[in-house]
């Protein structure tokens, strides 16, 4: 692939590796048409235009404090969707999730878990105070076509993890007054609200909790779902198990999100959603943002490999049952060895691609439509594949968007105009002050 300049292209990326998958499955009857009339300088040019003129939206990134591990950011710890890379990107919006992972469910593991996140909140607030002229806080629609106009990149606010609740849905209230318009209950772990898709391990008993405990939603999670509706929040499936998330796309009175999750029947891990869930979201007018995160990306389907896997984890010492490939190396007390592990099991799976992800993009476009598809990475918490390691390579995924024969008014859907429907329908169930 021929290499342009970083605003065009940030890297020779090999993004063609998939292009076979992309023919067999356009014929399947997606209506695409992969573009192979124009040179590689002309399908860039044409995607420089696109990018240009769509809101390049992330719909899901982490806020970098002081104990983010390094091993998530980018070279010499910055992070990976900083204003300067967000500007050198031509990103113009993404949501900074104020998310805390598993911990003690006890009232202390709790209290603990709303410090991270009122951490988190007060410095994506502070990076807005810090970039005036690059950064707008948006808590709406209008706010970020606003920002779009004044040439900033908006900042949103997300929620992940309903720990730090501490059990009392009236904190809902107190994070959307601090900003915060995205709302997932679940990380890493079950909570007193909601089943996650991954459960955790405990280490002193090397062994997992049960697959579920509530069935789903419990009580307290009905209500939660109930009260962003009211407030005008937008609801976020991801990580949520499947019959939590097919619970919440039901009782939601607006479209839910998911705000980085893949699709399942390629890349066969728990955190990844079913065929039911992504019909259910179409159904239901939602959106499913594609995560540029390798280990829910790749295919995992040849034996040889799933044995290959297996291998790797019991050579580290980790079980071999697992929700995803790289689960529980934090279990691994020598740094050096989570190095190696990562290292290896990165050799063995890939890295993944940009044609992994619109590989996952033609599957949810060819089952339910384009208008229920978008982007959202994780950066800053273990995303970077081949061709799109942050926000300044976003170019890259028009790129082959336009190479897979999306057309400009797609892209733009994808891209952004998807998220902005499905918050302007939030707002308009809103039915609390």
């Amino acid at each position: 692939m021929t290499s342009y300049p970083k605003r065009a292209l940030t890297k020779p990326a090999h993004l063609i590796g998939n292009l076979l998958l992309f023919v067999a499955s356009l014929a399947a009857g997606s209506g695409l048409h992969a573009e192979t009339t124009l040179s590689d300088a002309a399908l860039a040019e044409k995607a420089r235009a696109i990018h240009a003129e769509s809101l390049v939206l992330d719909a899901h990134a982490d806020i970098v404090i002081p104990s983010t591990s390094l091993s998530y950011l980018g070279e010499g710890g910055v992070s990976k969707v900083s204003p300067e890379k967000l500007k050198e990107g031509g990103v113009g919006a993404v949501v900074m999730s104020v998310a805390v992972g598993p911990g003690p469910r006890t009232a202390e593991g709790d209290a603990a878990a709303r410090a991270i996140a009122d951490e988190k909140l007060a410095a994506a607030l502070k990076l807005v105070a810090d970039f005036p002229e690059t950064l707008a806080l948006a808590t709406s629609p209008a706010d970020i076509e606003a920002a779009q106009g004044a040439g900033k990149a908006a900042l949103i606010l997300g929620f992940q993890n309903a720990r730090s609740l501490e059990g009392n849905i009236s904190a809902l209230d107190e994070f959307y007054q601090a900003g915060v318009r995205v709302f997932g209950l679940n990380h890493l772990g079950h909570n007193d609200f909601a089943d996650s898709s991954r459960p955790l391990y405990d280490g002193a008993t090397r062994a997992y909790e049960p697959t579920e405990e509530h069935g789903g939603l419990s009580t307290l999670g009905e209500a939660a779902i109930d009260r962003i509706n009211q407030l005008g929040g937008i609801v976020d499936i991801s990580q949520m198990s499947k019959a939590a998330a097919l619970q919440t796309i039901s009782l939601s009175r607006a479209p839910v999100i998911a705000s980085h999750s893949n699709v399942r029947a390629i890349s066969n891990v728990t955190r990844n959603l079913s065929d039911e869930e992504i019909d259910l979201i179409g159904e239901k007018g939602g959106v499913i943002h594609v995560a540029a995160f390798g280990a829910y990306l790749v295919a995992l389907s040849d034996p040889d490999v799933l044995e290959a896997v297996i291998a790797v984890r019991l050579k580290a010492g980790l079980p071999a049952a697992y929700a995803y490939p790289y689960e529980l190396y934090w279990e691994l007390e020598d740094p050096a060895a989570q190095r190696a592990f990562l290292v290896e099991m990165r050799s063995t799976i890939g890295a993944g691609s940009v044609s992994d992800m619109i590989s996952h993009i033609n599957y949810i476009v060819e089952r339910i439509g384009v208008d229920h598809v978008g982007i959202g990475n994780d950066f800053n918490h273990g995303s970077s594949i081949e061709g799109y390691s942050d926000a300044s390579d976003a170019m890259n995924v028009t790129l082959e968007l336009v190479r897979a024969g999306y057309s400009g008014e797609d892209i733009g859907k994808i891209w952004g105009g998807n998220f902005l429907r499905v918050f302007s329908e939030a707002e308009h169930k809103r039915t609390s002050d």
